[in-house]
């Protein structure tokens, strides 16, 4: 039976002492619900089995499966839609960068490529932080 230790003083309905000792105080079996305390031993002499380690990881297996299709695969198509458009860029391509400039490709290397944003005004980037590469005509 499950309980709890209070000091003996209070246990007696007595004022505390300067001595502490402890009694042993049991909780009344009503708390316990009937249904609980009856099927409780048969399910730990059943075991449950490998049916029964299967049902309970199955709510797990299913929140990975979900994952995978909401969250993970998704982005995975993103980025590889992503490395082919920078893979595609070429000379005279009007793109915007993540930061947000925008300007035309005057000159390509193999991580980074040269932008012009102004007659005469050219900035390096990285390829990876192009954002989006624009129609042509877009930049004036």
């Amino acid at each position: 039976m499950r309980g709890y230790v209070r000091p003996a003083a209070q246990a007696a309905g007595r004022a505390a002492e300067s001595t502490l000792s402890l009694t042993f105080v049991e909780f009344p079996a009503v708390f316990i619900s009937s249904a609980f305390a009856q099927t409780a031993p048969a399910a730990a002499a059943t075991g449950g089995g490998l049916m029964g380690s299967l049902t309970g990881m199955l709510p797990l297996v299913l929140m990975f499966v979900v994952l995978y299709f909401i969250m993970i695969r998704p982005q995975m198509k993103r980025q590889k839609e992503h490395r082919a458009m920078i893979e595609a860029i070429a000379k005279g391509d009007e793109i915007v960068t993540s930061g947000g400039l925008l300007g035309r490709v005057s000159r390509l290397s193999e991580g980074y490529l040269h932008l012009e944003i102004a007659s005469g005004v050219e900035v390096q980037i990285q390829r990876s932080a192009v954002a989006q590469v624009l129609p042509k005509g877009t930049v004036k």
